[in-house]
């Protein structure tokens, strides 16, 4: 981190990092719940375990940047956040709303890459967000293999994409599973404020087409169009008949 140029620092990459670093750190309870929820699938959680130890590397590297320009980050905050989350309604949810996670994150990272100026952190951004693309591949595939095995499951991942791809703001799972801290959280940027720095800059159309995209990528691992929110709802419909 000794080439970061502090010349080239501004103020709001601070936050910005911070809100990463937060995000970052939710690896850990993630892989515990995976490896629980997945206890009979070997396969799977090696995947993850993998997932893990890279997202992690994402965490202590923006970490290590907001290091060379004098930031500290709050451990306490990190410790907040280290509960497992939950059981998903089904394993194929909890693979579906990692799926949405990825491709959020992969295309923020990407954007915040040609962002920034300061080359360190541009560089970053893109090695993260090749990282996430990589993982969102991985999850589409568990994700297409269990609901073969499993087809009682897909309304459960019908309904994770129709939160995250329909709704009027747009969510990251991050915010989503870990809303409760609230106190904990108070006055410390989180993944919620990443997104919203990326939503500032972007075009207009950017959530809309970020959640096409989610909606393109999961309906390639259901063998579904759903290019619409009304299909969607169409296929919601048609699971449950």
């Amino acid at each position: 981190m000794e080439n970061v140029r502090r010349d080239l620092v501004d103020p709001a990459y601070i936050s910005l990092v911070k809100g990463v670093v937060m995000g970052e750190a939710t690896s850990l309870p993630g892989l515990h719940g995976f490896l629980s929820e997945f206890d009979d699938d070997y396969d799977c959680s090696a995947f993850v375990a993998v997932w893990a130890y890279q997202e992690l590397q994402h965490h202590y590297a923006f970490r290590a940047w907001l290091k060379a320009v004098d930031v500290h980050i709050d451990q306490a905050r990190i410790e907040a956040l280290r509960e497992p989350y939950e059981r998903g309604i089904t394993p194929s949810a909890t693979l579906a709303t990692n799926v949405i996670s990825e491709i959020i994150v992969n295309t923020a990272y990407r954007a915040l890459s040609a962002w920034v100026r300061e080359p360190v952190l541009s560089d970053l951004f893109l090695r993260a967000s090749r990282d996430e693309a990589g993982h969102a591949r991985e999850f589409l595939y568990y994700l297409k293999r269990r609901l073969e095995q499993h087809p009682e499951e897909l309304t459960s991942v019908l309904e994770r994409i129709h939160f995250y791809a329909t709704s009027s703001r747009l969510n990251h799972p991050v915010g989503v599973y870990k809303h409760q801290l609230v106190e904990e959280m108070r006055g410390y940027e989180t993944v919620d404020d990443v997104i919203d720095v990326f939503l500032r800059f972007s075009p207009p159309d950017a959530q809309d087409r970020l959640q096409a995209k989610l909606r393109r990528a999961l309906g390639s691992a259901l063998g579904r169009d759903l290019t619409r929110n009304s299909d969607i709802r169409q296929a919601l419909a048609d699971s449950m008949a």
